[in-house]
């Protein structure tokens, strides 16, 4: 049986300088405090003289915990050094919202405020800058603040989105602030060892869905999160992940390409031939075994002739079809039993001819935020501790590249 995952306390430890420049976008930095709270970290908020103008630095001291900083001459520190202290013992500086005219004195060197002073003060090797600009739509767009953000990046800046959508101006476009959940999961991938820099990874997710019928069809439990887990943390660990999913609606994690399939035949034709250009493949799909031999073309009607016959023809073997590339990637399937779960997993290990199979409980797994696994390779088998899906992935990723190394 799955264990209810635990909540997860991804910061623990860390300590955030959180900065603020002018912008309305300022309300979204309450709710990402509490997040960061939330996830185990002590946060800084660094308020500019902009920023007072959208939201009360007694707000920002309330959810964070602690005072709020709006000054290089803030008379509480007694050296008089509040951007040199305020960095000594951060993890990071996240500037959420960040404005064209912040980004520009970050580019420049210009620092005529706590903020960017601290910026331009703080260790660069240890202590890494996010930025999430937050403007109207022409002002991102402007070859100036586009400029501005190519230098950032190449500063070793990591530029956090933006997003698009509607703006406080009545405009629609690029230019929004990433929402607090993002940002939070940007700063989380941060922190994470990069152990798959380099390495390419393909993940298959969800179910397929094999239709019999305009409005039925054959498919399976599986919610996808497993997979989605998976693919997130790949790309946490700094690897380039390819998503290939069935029919979920999950959102798809950042910084993974994603491919929405419905069929099993679909997956395997998309799957196959992208599998050699990758180093790993993580079939987590529960591809369906068998589909319909001819589905039929309109809906098929109770009580025109009794219960239909259905005659069924046998899938490809998208795994299978893999592990047969004359150079295929490392390859790691799942197997989903409902009994004898290490037996059959060291059996599909075998019958598939790969190096390792992540074997769990499907009724119990399939659905929810937790799981239990065995991991099964030619050595034997090992039980993971029981956890929530992306803690888990985490863990895989670990050892897949332990493995690669």
């Amino acid at each position: 049986m799955s264990a209810a995952p635990a909540e997860r306390r991804d910061l623990e430890g860390r300590h955030i300088v959180l900065g603020l420049s002018g912008g309305v976008a300022c309300y979204k930095a309450a709710e990402l405090t509490r997040g960061l709270v939330k996830a185990g970290a002590t946060v800084q908020v660094v308020m500019t003289e902009a920023a007072e103008h959208f939201i009360g630095a007694a707000t920002m001291q309330a959810l964070s915990g602690r005072p709020v900083y709006t000054s290089q001459w803030d008379a509480r520190e007694p050296n008089g050094m509040a951007h040199i202290n305020l960095t000594r013992e951060a993890d990071a500086v996240l500037v959420a919202p960040a404005s064209a005219d912040f980004l520009s004195r970050l580019v420049t060197g210009a620092a005529p405020e706590l903020l960017s002073l601290l910026c331009l003060a703080r260790p660069i090797e240890r202590c890494p800058l996010l930025v999430a600009p937050a403007m109207n739509r022409e002002m991102w767009a402007h070859p100036a603040t586009q400029r501005n953000a190519a230098q950032l990046r190449a500063d070793g800046t990591a530029i956090l989105g933006p997003g698009s959508g509607d703006q406080a101006c009545g405009e629609v476009g690029d230019g929004r602030m990433l929402e607090p959940e993002e940002l939070l999961d940007a700063l989380v991938a941060q922190f994470q060892p990069k152990l798959l820099a380099g390495r390419k990874v393909l993940v298959t997710a969800g179910p397929t869905f094999e239709p019999l019928d305009p409005v039925r069809g054959l498919t399976n439990r599986s919610s996808g999160k497993m997979g989605f887990a998976i693919a997130r943390a790949a790309a946490e660990a700094g690897a380039d992940v390819t998503l290939v999913a069935g029919p979920v609606g999950l959102a798809t994690p950042a910084g993974v390409t994603r491919i929405d399939v419905e069929t099993a035949q679909q997956m395997h034709d998309v799957v196959v031939p992208a599998a050699a250009s990758h180093d790993v493949f993580v079939a987590t799909a529960a591809v369906a075994d068998w589909r319909a031999v001819n589905a039929a073309e309109h809906k098929i009607k109770k009580g025109t002739g009794g219960v239909p016959a259905l005659a069924l023809v046998e899938n490809p073997d998208v795994l299978a079809a893999v592990a047969r590339l004359p150079k295929p990637p490392y390859c790691v399937g799942f197997a989903a039993e409902t009994e004898h779960v290490v037996e059959n997993a060291r059996a599909k290990l075998a019958r598939k001819n790969i190096p390792m199979i992540v074997a769990n409980d499907g009724p119990a797994a399939f659905g929810s935020d937790a799981n239990r696994v065995t991991l099964v390779d030619a050595h034997g088998s090992r039980e993971l501790p029981a956890a929530d899906k992306l803690t888990l992935a985490r863990r895989l990723v670990g050892e897949i590249a332990a493995r690669l190394a």
